[in-house]
């Protein structure tokens, strides 16, 4: 595998990554507080389902992205354990960018 297909991988996982964090935070802070204090529970029933989706999605990427670049097992779980906190992927995804730029230095 060459490292533009390696670039190009972590990239897509990346991208997954980020909406799946932004759909979490959107459900967390805008979505659940409209339901409980303004009793709105309709934005929770889609922001939900459209981060249940996403979430679906962050997990059928990973483990191929996991797999194809070789990642240790700590790091496969520390992405599983991102994906349910809050802030998780973001987090992660200073681990991915370091990844990122080391592949970049080898092309």
């Amino acid at each position: 595998m060459t490292n533009e297909e390696r670039l190009a991988i972590l990239h897509r996982f990346r991208i997954v990554s980020i909406t799946e964090g932004i759909s979490m935070l959107v459900l967390v802070f805008i979505a659940m507080p409209l339901k409980y204090i303004f009793d709105l529970p309709a934005m929770v029933t889609y922001v939900g389902w459209i981060h249940g989706l996403l979430f679906m999605l962050y997990i059928l990427v990973m483990f191929p992205t996991s797999r194809k670049l070789r990642w240790h097992f700590r790091t496969a779980l520390l992405g599983l354990i991102a994906s349910v906190l809050p802030f998780g992927p973001f987090l992660f995804d200073r681990k991915l960018r370091k990844q990122e730029k080391t592949i970049e230095e080898r092309t």
